[in-house]
């Protein structure tokens, strides 16, 4: 705001008036970038030792698509977290799950929440789930600058296409590459794992609830082979995050109906802790 005279009336910046695009990130860019996790540049040679988000799995059901993650932040060898969320609704009809530096992830979360709020007040409609997912790699590809010195994001995105009647997922690379993913996709340090898991216990035509079943199962395997992907936690009551998305838009998994599913397959792996079949 600019400072009025004793008396005056108060006046927003000539820069809240200007037109321009319906991006609320490209507005911040050109009046404040410094507000900006892309507007912050690290001392040269510097380096930081921040908590570290994994692992995220997303998989196609019969009526949608489903996106899970574990709770565990780690920092080095050290546990930083063990509760931390990774799974945020970005709209009303998808979900973006972060892998990599815990901190900047977030905050890139919460602008591309506010990035897609502004859109809509702005242009009177919802933008297009490939406009979206579009729009999402280019923030992540401003982001190249802290990534080329260690603060490395790179999400998973998926939503419920409305024109084409389907879920889809989307994966990105460090420089904001944006690419349409099958049937299921994992990205983190226990990624590999995961990702071998659901190449066996996916298929088409899966219901909801077994596609939750498949997601936790995937973590279950990535948290048995990845120091750094945490597993169900029973003592604590700690489990993992999985939202849900379909036509009536996303909803997170209740607590509870978590609970029963996990305990089930933690039943049915004991005494076979490797999951062989």
């Amino acid at each position: 705001m600019s400072s009025p005279a004793h008396g005056g009336t108060r006046r927003l910046d000539d820069a809240y008036l200007a037109t321009g695009s319906a991006s609320f990130t490209e507005f911040v860019g050109s009046f404040r970038p410094e507000m900006l996790p892309s507007g912050r540049v690290l001392p040269s040679g510097s380096s930081i030792d921040a908590p570290h988000g994994t692992t995220i799995v997303a998989l196609v059901h019969d009526s949608g698509v489903v996106m899970a993650g574990d709770r565990r932040a780690t920092m080095g060898n050290i546990i930083a977290n063990r509760d931390m969320e990774k799974v945020f609704a970005a709209d009303d009809y998808s979900v973006v799950g972060i892998a990599g530096t815990a901190g900047i992830a977030i905050e890139l979360v919460r602008l591309y929440q506010v990035e897609l709020e502004h859109y809509e007040k702005i242009e009177g409609a919802i933008m297009s789930l490939e406009g979206k997912a579009n729009r999402l790699a280019s923030m992540i590809r401003g982001n190249l600058g802290l990534a080329m010195q260690g603060l490395t994001v790179v999400p998973l995105y998926a939503g419920y296409d409305l024109d084409g009647d389907a879920g889809r997922i989307y994966s990105y690379d460090v420089t904001g590459g944006c690419y349409v993913e099958g049937g299921h996709h994992s990205i983190g340090s226990g990624s590999l794992f995961a990702r071998g898991a659901l190449k066996k216990l996916w298929r088409p035509g899966l219901t909801e609830t077994q596609a939750v079943n498949v997601a936790l199962e995937a973590l279950y395997d990535a948290a048995d082979d990845d120091s750094a992907t945490g597993g169900p936690d029973l003592g604590r009551q700690i489990w993992p995050t999985v939202a849900v998305i379909d036509r009536t838009g996303s909803r997170f998994v209740a607590d509870d109906v978590l609970e029963s599913q996990v305990r089930q397959i933690v039943e049915a792996r004991r005494g076979n802790p490797g999951g062989a079949r």
